[in-house]
This record gives structure tokens, C-alpha cells and sequence, in this order.
């Protein structure tokens, strides 16, 4: 079975929206558990509230990454926390390029996926046409950024992701498609280099 590490945020945790506590859905209802599907494991490094890592947290992502070795592909999906925080989509592409650069620099033989997180909709945490706005533009902002360092892309909102009444978070069938589009994008990846 291949090995991915996954570094997102709530929706990569698995969190639950239904909890107050920070709980997560089950194994069996997380994507990053459903990947085992299309035979791949999922080192799930997402956590609640997780931003895109500015340079300062560099140090503990070189360690992150150094323990969860061997690895096959990286799939990196963060941003919308930006986007609640304030920043623009040019604002978070800015801070992923200088991510991806880093993580790149650190595995220049494992093969990167950029996921595009789905948009956001009305609903408790999205109750500005703005921050919609904002999640859409941010589908361009990285599939630009893909092209331009050479990864791979994902749109996840071209896989009709449900989204629970937040407008954010990902519903136990939003977790099964996502785990299907991502699945069917990590098959198309080249194989790491030796």
C-alpha cells in the first residue's frame, strides 16, 4: 500500500461539526480512512483551526515530515482558515507558494498534490457573499500556483462535496466524494523517485 502524508485542517482531521469539543467523526467516515479504498495510507497531519504554516513553523514540519517516512505523495489542503481569519485568495496563494516551495526544497522526490479546498456556502461560520467569494477565487489562486511550481492540482469542489449546516465542514457524504476524487487524482500521480 502507498503512503501519503495529508496536512490540512478540520476537514483533513476529520472534525466533526455536530461537537463542541473538538471530537471527530469516525475512522470509518474520515476521507483520509476511506483512502485505503484506492491503496493508499493516509499519514493525517490535519488539524482543527490549522492555517497555512508561515516560515516560523517550518522546524516542526522538517521533523513532521522526517517521521512519517517513507513516503509516496503529499497532499496539502489548507487556506479556508485563512479565509475566515481575513486573508484574501491572493493573500493565502502568497503564503502556499511559500509552503509548497518549502516542501519541495524538503522532498524534491515525492510527488505534491495541491488541493483546491471545496467553496464554501452560506451557512453559522459563512454568512458573507464575500468569504464565498473569497473560497472561489481561491480555486484559481492555486491552480495557478500548481501550474506554475509543476504539481499536481485538486478541485475538490468539482466533486460535490457536502458541506454540513456551517458552510465549511465536510458531512460524512462529503467525506466519501472527497475521498473518491482524491483517490481517482493520487492514481494518475508518478511514482516516487528513488
Amino acid at each position: 500500500m502507498k503512503r501519503i502524508l495529508c496536512l490540512g485542517d478540520s476537514n483533513t482531521f476529520g472534525f466533526d461539526p455536530r461537537s463542541y469539543l473538538g471530537s471527530r467523526y469516525p475512522a470509518d467516515v474520515r476521507w483520509t480512512e476511506l483512502l485505503r479504498r484506492a491503496g493508499w495510507e493516509a499519514v493525517n497531519c490535519g488539524q482543527n483551526g490549522l492555517s497555512i504554516p508561515r516560515p516560523s513553523a517550518f522546524p516542526e514540519l522538517a521533523r513532521l515530515l522526517a517521521r512519517a517516512q517513507p513516503l509516496d505523495g503529499i497532499a496539502v489542503m489548507l487556506g479556508s482558515n485563512d479565509l475566515l481569519q481575513g486573508a484574501s485568495a491572493q493573500e493565502a496563494g502568497v503564503r502556499m507558494e511559500a509552503l509548497l516551495r518549502w516542501i519541495l526544497e524538503q522532498a524534491a522526490d515525492t510527488p505534491v498534490v495541491l488541493i483546491a479546498p471545496p467553496p464554501m456556502c452560506a451557512g453559522e461560520w459563512v454568512q458573507s457573499p464575500a468569504l464565498i467569494d473569497a473560497s472561489l477565487r481561491l480555486t484559481a489562486e492555486y491552480r495557478a500556483l500548481a501550474e506554475r511550481l509543476g504539481l499536481a492540482f485538486a478541485d475538490a469542489g468539482a466533486w460535490d462535496i457536502a458541506l454540513t449546516f456551517d458552510g465549511v465542514h465536510f458531512a460524512p457524504e462529503g467525506h466519501a466524494a472527497f475521498a473518491r476524487g482524491l483517490g481517482e487524482v493520487l492514481a494518475r500521480l508518478p511514482a516516487r523517485r528513488p
